[in-house]
């Protein structure tokens, strides 16, 4: 199948300045990877490159995510794909990263990964948030710091995406059954007050693999600084991490007993962001989620 129209040769005259090396002037093959970007294996003089390429006004979201990737890998806990060259060329913005050969991942993966995950929760800050927006998908992310997080999850997640619904046209039972969840936020959090952890902000099964000696690597973070458990919440969102991860992570850092009371509330940030996207079965979902959550507060 043909390559896309980009201007791969400018493109690679800017990735061999930043790297110091001779880049292909053209990218070896498409590849899986980015989901709303382009993805290419591209061969150098040292070895394969993993390169996103997208329209120049998704600079910011490749500035973000190289920020991202190099504030998970400066905590030390997890592997992620080291970040090699950001900018922008003719009109089209690029982000190159370490090749990392991909192996199956085992029961064993996973259990290294929730031992990992738990020690990148260890590294925390003074407040929820971030130092920048970023982007969740394709939406952006909104991560304004806050001293309180149920204010933080209040305005900057769920209020920002019902906001967006309002003006995509969602239904009126869902944005009036969200605003009267809004008010109540506060009551899933009368015994719990979590540090702000360093998140991965988009744990789910499809950004995470293992490389071909086995060892856990995350990529496409959607970085903030947040209650850990809104990261174990969203591996059960759409599945596919085993009981191994959950065990493991309980024995570096068990969660709280009512942790999986909050599970609903923090995937409603991404199921309200499905469907924003999407549209479709995700408005159901979402509808199911709230009326879920406003009955365990009696409404």
């Amino acid at each position: 199948m043909p390559l896309p129209d980009h201007p791969f040769a400018e493109i690679a005259v800017r990735l061999g300045q930043a790297l110091r090396r001779v880049v292909d002037p053209r990218p070896r093959s498409s590849v899986h990877g980015g989901c709303i970007n382009d993805s290419y294996r591209w061969e150098s003089r040292s070895g394969p490159l993993f390169v996103k390429v997208a329209g120049a006004d998704r600079l910011s979201m490749f500035e973000a995510e190289a920020e991202g990737l190099r504030e998970l890998a400066d905590a030390g806990a997890v592997r992620v794909p080291r970040v090699l060259a950001v900018g922008c060329e003719a009109d089209r913005a690029f982000l190159a990263l370490e090749w990392i050969d991909l192996g199956a991942s085992s029961s064993r993966t996973a259990a290294r990964l929730g031992e990992q995950l738990a020690q990148l929760h260890r590294k925390t800050a003074a407040q929820f948030g971030w130092r920048r927006d970023n982007t969740i998908g394709s939406t952006p992310q909104i991560n304004t710091p806050a001293s309180d997080w149920p204010t933080f999850l209040r305005d900057q997640r769920l209020r920002y995406q019902l906001d967006l619904a309002r003006r995509s046209g969602a239904p009126a039972r869902l944005l009036e059954r969200g605003a009267r969840l809004l008010e109540r936020i506060g009551d899933f959090f009368a015994d719990h007050r979590p540090e702000p952890s360093l998140l991965h902000g988009d744990l789910w099964g499809g950004n995470f693999a293992a490389d071909a000696s086995g060892v856990p690597v995350l990529f496409d973070p959607a970085v903030y600084y947040g209650d850990r458990e809104a990261d174990i919440a969203m591996t059960r969102l759409f599945g596919g991490f085993p009981a191994s991860f959950y065990a493991a992570y309980e024995s570096v850092w068990p969660l709280s007993s009512s942790a999986r009371e909050r599970t609903d509330l923090y995937n409603l940030y991404h199921v309200l962001n499905h469907f924003n996207l999407f549209g479709g079965g995700y408005r159901a979902q979402a509808e199911a989620l709230i009326d879920r959550l406003l009955a365990r507060v009696g409404q």
